[in-house]
């Protein structure tokens, strides 16, 4: 069975998120996946504000 958390990702500019590289490095070193990048919520104008970042793990089941 799979577990999946979600990690909001700021964006700063047109469509660069801030620190993406970063949180999906870290959350793989802890053993997680980088599945997606989901926008979450928009400012005026239409753009991105926030994405979130999904990560999977793999989970034996008990």
């Amino acid at each position: 069975m799979y577990k999946y958390i979600y990690v909001e990702a700021k964006v700063s500019g047109l469509f660069v998120m801030e620190s993406h590289r970063e949180l999906i490095d870290k959350y793989s070193k802890k053993g997680w996946r980088f599945v997606a990048a989901i926008p979450k919520s928009s400012g005026s104008y239409g753009q991105i504000k926030v994405n979130d970042l999904v990560f999977e793990k793999y989970e034996e089941e008990q």
